[in-house]
């Protein structure tokens, strides 16, 4: 179990080519020889990312489920010389995305713009609670907790500067309960 853990702390997100129109063809490709293969704990997560659009033709209008990037799938895999040849040669795939035959891993940004690794985020503290910072320019400042917006990933710390009761608006794991 601990290999898992640490196999999935190595895992990043690859962008993988495919055939227009392959790309839930490939998923399902993927799926059935991690499965078989007990890949499980190599190749974690594939994703077609799509979006709900609403079509209307004259008066009729309908919602209609459409690839964001047609022509890609996303892979959130620990790369290995096995990996790399197992992706490479499913039916549908063309081809890593990066220059030459080096993929490219997204970076931490490039995922969380996609929205593709939504991670929940859990803070150990609630409104009114006394908090530290422990991140940025006011580290190690106490204060109380105003508001804790899960959606911007931010909250709102009351401290004391100079005197005066100042609010800021600080990251939510830049903050730990006292």
């Amino acid at each position: 179990m601990g290999s898992t853990n640490s196999a999935s702390k190595n895992a990043k997100w690859y962008v993988v080519h495919t055939y227009s129109g392959y790309e839930n063809k490939v998923k399902t490709n993927l799926e059935k020889i991690i499965e078989n293969r007990s890949l499980e704990n190599l190749i974690l997560d594939i994703k077609v990312p799509t979006e709900d659009v609403v079509e209307s033709k004259g008066e009729e209008k309908k919602v209609v489920t459409r690839k964001i990037f047609p022509g890609y799938v996303l892979i959130k895999m620990v790369m290995t010389d096995d990996t790399w040849y197992i992706i490479r040669n499913t039916t549908g795939v063309t081809g890593f995305v990066g220059p030459g035959s080096k993929p490219v891993p997204l970076t931490e940004d490039e995922v969380e713009a996609l929205g593709v690794d939504v991670r929940e985020i859990f803070a150990e503290y609630e409104v009114g609670d006394n908090v530290k910072i422990i991140e940025g320019a006011f580290v190690n400042q106490t204060g109380s907790v105003e508001s804790i917006d899960k959606q911007t990933k931010k909250v709102k710390v009351k401290v004391v500067m100079f005197g005066r009761e100042t609010s800021l608006e600080l990251d939510i794991n830049h903050v730990e309960s006292v």
